[in-house]
């Protein structure tokens, strides 16, 4: 799926921005497991939907689970707190509290991590300029070109390693101080196409009076009905959420004693979970019921297509009944 033909990615920016507040504000600051269960299978399920599940199984293996598991590890070994004393170390002793708060803490930054590559699919630069160009030009104008150059990096630094490859400095045949030498050469090279792009991009926008008093621009976005009724039914979940948060039904505890609010279940409990359910599969959903919206129009014209154009008449058709009664 690309993020072009997205059904979300195709809504108004105005909405794009405001569900990523909202489902990224959640996962970093409240620290339930059963949230952040949600958060996780809603944001796996996007990022697939969008990239691809190679990509995503690639990226969050080689980058993000090795942090993951390190903030695991470094939490309970320098952070004694809780009352369930499990085993010692020279730093101090570890308890169980500790362990599951460090687990906790690292599944934050996985899941926050996860649903930030899906922002940077949806959210392009043109939207970023299209929300924040007039309020604050300048500070837009510099966040959109560091959202802009670090997905490029990566593409530019394949271009000069295969270059530097052509005239035989290829890093995986060298032996240690090479490789040293080649990759601060091809470090140092990213750099200043950075840089240069950064000039180039600035003095552009400055030649077309971008930030000036009064100046007007083009734009394809159009807050229309359908972003008004999805941003309500994003507002109406996110409150039955805060409902729960002050209620305790979502409340989580792990110093200095492990406690998880919103167990036995009770009926708000399963409606707080159930509303953040919605919200963090509705990209997917949406996704998946405008692609079965699509597929059954395209079947049904595949299906007209075959039936000659006089029966699609409905004057003809009239007059067909009409014939067949005599």
């Amino acid at each position: 799926m690309n993020k072009q033909t997205d059904a979300f990615a195709g809504c108004h920016p105005v909405v794009n921005l405001m569900y990523f507040l909202i489902v990224l504000l959640f996962t970093m600051f409240v620290s339930h497991p059963v949230l952040l269960a949600i958060s996780f299978l809603g944001a796996a399920a996007y990022a697939i939907r969008l990239k691809g599940w190679r990509k995503v199984i690639k990226f969050n293996i080689l980058v993000t689970l090795p942090a993951m598991i390190l903030v695991a590890l470094i939490n309970p070994a320098f952070n004694h707190y809780g009352v369930t004393t499990l085993f010692y170390l020279k730093t101090g002793p570890v308890t169980l509290e500790a362990i599951v708060y460090g687990v906790v803490l690292s599944s934050m930054l996985f899941i926050a991590v996860l649903w930030f590559s899906c922002y940077n699919e949806v959210m392009t630069t043109d939207k970023f300029v299209y929300l924040f160009g007039r309020i604050i030009p300048s500070l837009s104008l510099v966040l959109s070109m560091v959202f802009r150059f670090v997905p490029r990096f990566g593409e530019q630094l394949k271009v000069i390693r295969n270059g530097q490859k052509a005239v035989g400095r290829d890093m995986s045949n060298a032996h240690f101080l090479r490789k040293i030498k080649y990759g601060i050469t091809l470090f140092s090279i990213l750099v200043t196409w950075a840089l240069e792009n950064a000039i180039d991009t600035s003095d552009s926008m400055t030649a077309r009076g971008y930030g000036l008093k009064g100046r007007t621009a083009f734009s394809v976005f159009h807050f229309d009905r359908r972003d008004g009724i999805l941003s309500a039914l994003l507002l109406a979940l996110t409150e039955v959420c805060f409902g729960g948060f002050f209620s305790g039904d979502v409340f989580a505890q792990y110093d200095p004693k492990i406690i998880i609010g919103g167990f036995p279940l009770t009926a708000h409990s399963i409606l707080v979970y159930l509303a953040w359910g919605v919200i963090c599969f509705f990209p997917f959903l949406f996704g998946v019921w405008e692609d079965a919206v699509f597929y059954r129009l395209k079947a049904r014209a595949n299906r007209e297509r075959k039936i000659p154009w006089y029966m699609t008449d409905p004057v003809r058709q009239k007059e067909g009944e009409a014939d067949e009664l005599y």
